[in-house]
């Protein structure tokens, strides 16, 4: 099957495992995945599943950027931030939603890379530095959305939670290790009081802060 079936056969399979919001199924139809993975992996690009990228990360599963993406509800003013940009597909998909994405990764090469392939597809609307995800972006704070990319295997990353919007909503991996890692999605009600629901088992790889990390 040619790229361009492949991309049809994954936004019909979305759409039986739950994904109906149509602004993301767009978006998604919208970005080719195949300039995210590495040559190698290129026929694999609309399987549904994760594929290495190098650094020892991986470009997420199609359904997991799908779902995360649908329960952020972002609206096309939004501003939103990405705790690790990875390939940078996902921060092309949240680019294609909201008004602008800042997004941070802590792998140099990674990033460069990413930032290569929005300037060859023209995406305009996306900041992205090397850093600390753990940190946040607080210079661009509060943000109508985040989300994260990477597992707390710790600590909730409450400097993220504290960079959001009274009515924004912060998607987030939690688990201390790939067995027991499920999707949280967080939120303030109107008291300004943490909400936060449980949704689906996933693995991530492991959100490293600058305390965790190994001396260069």
């Amino acid at each position: 099957m040619t790229l361009e079936a492949n991309r049809i056969r994954l936004i019909m399979e979305l759409r039986g495992q739950g994904i109906t919001d149509s602004r993301v199924l767009g978006a998604i139809e919208r970005v080719p995945r195949e300039a995210f993975v590495p040559d190698t992996f290129r026929d694999q690009a609309y399987e549904n599943m994760a594929l290495p990228i190098g650094s020892g990360q991986t470009i997420s599963q199609p359904a997991v950027v799908a779902f995360m993406t649908q329960e952020l509800q972002i609206g096309d003013r939004m501003k939103v931030l990405e705790i690790g940009t990875g390939s940078g597909y996902q921060a092309a998909v949240l680019a294609k939603l909201c008004r602008r994405v800042y997004s941070i990764e802590r792998h140099r090469e990674l990033l460069v890379e990413a930032e290569q392939k929005f300037r060859e597809l023209r995406i305009n609307n996306i900041t992205a530095r090397v850093g600390d995800g753990t940190k946040g972006w607080p210079e661009q704070a509060p943000f109508d959305c985040i989300i994260v990319t990477a597992a707390a295997t710790r600590n909730l990353p409450y400097a993220l939670l504290d960079q959001l919007s009274p009515e924004g909503v912060m998607i987030a991996p939690v688990g201390k290790t790939t067995r027991d890692q499920y999707l949280y999605r967080f939120s303030f009600d109107s008291e300004g009081y943490l909400e936060q629901k449980k949704m689906w088992p996933v693995r991530f790889v492991p959100l490293i802060d600058d305390d965790d990390a190994a001396p260069s």
